[in-house]
């Protein structure tokens, strides 16, 4: 089969996403915020954690937390026991309060809505800042994580497993009205189908334009094969019990 050129793979990556529009219509961001500060604070969180965990945790930690100056300003002790569910909580502990604090103090206690402001904050990296554009301030962004990785490199749409590299290449296939409703619904793909073990690939709404399943079956030796093999290495196996 020849490659795919640049046009073909646009033109597929347009299907794509037209079909998980049409599969996943509802998909949004699963963490739940009422305000940009809420959702950067619950994106820190949500490293290596689930988001469900994130919402269970969250409510609280605002409640007696409601604002930058006030989350900047608390016993760290108490923010470690609040958010200890989540996992990494003296890590996740220090990035909440350094962030709170350089947004009380840098920026009169509103959330930066540009890219390289936002990578200044302790705890953020470029998922987080785009997480927080794409939701909370409504600009165009590509948010990779592991799901977008793993659908993605299944998909056949980027070269790379760098989420710098995989961002760029998506924004080459896809218009900038599309990036953010795009992300929630490959994540949300890659929850409840494209998953790491055992992916529903029979159920796929995007099985028309994937060659992961392909690909992976002509990966797998034949029964043929493994016969052959077998047969080869049984006469060795005689001669050295002989």
């Amino acid at each position: 089969m020849s490659p795919e050129t640049p046009a073909e793979r646009r033109r597929r990556a347009g299907r794509i996403a037209r079909a998980l529009e049409a599969a996943y219509p509802e998909a949004r961001c699963a963490l739940a915020f009422r305000s940009p500060f809420e959702l950067l604070i619950a994106t820190i969180l949500s490293a290596q954690c689930t988001d469900k965990k994130v919402n269970e945790v969250t409510p609280a930690l605002f409640a007696r937390y409601p604002t930058p100056e006030a989350l900047a300003t608390a016993p760290l002790a108490d923010i470690e026991q609040r958010i200890r569910p989540t996992g990494f909580y003296r890590q996740k502990a220090r990035a909440i309060q350094g962030s709170a604090h350089e947004i009380a103090t840098r920026f009169g206690g509103r959330v930066p809505d540009s890219m390289e402001a936002l990578l200044t904050l302790p705890g953020v990296a470029r998922k987080t800042a785009n997480v927080v554009l794409g939701n909370a301030f409504g600009v165009p962004a590509l948010p990779v994580d592991t799901h977008m990785k793993r659908v993605h490199a299944r998909l056949g749409l980027t070269t790379s497993d760098d989420p710098v590299r995989i961002e760029q290449e998506l924004m080459e296939w896809l218009p900038p009205s599309a990036w953010t409703p795009y992300a929630h619904r490959v994540i949300h793909h890659g929850r409840v189908c494209c998953v790491a073990h055992e992916p529903r690939c029979d159920a796929c709404p995007l099985a028309t334009d994937c060659p992961w399943p392909r690909a992976r079956e002509s990966a797998r030796p034949s029964a043929s094969r493994k016969s052959a093999r077998r047969a080869r290495a049984a006469p060795a196996a005689r001669s050295r019990h002989a």
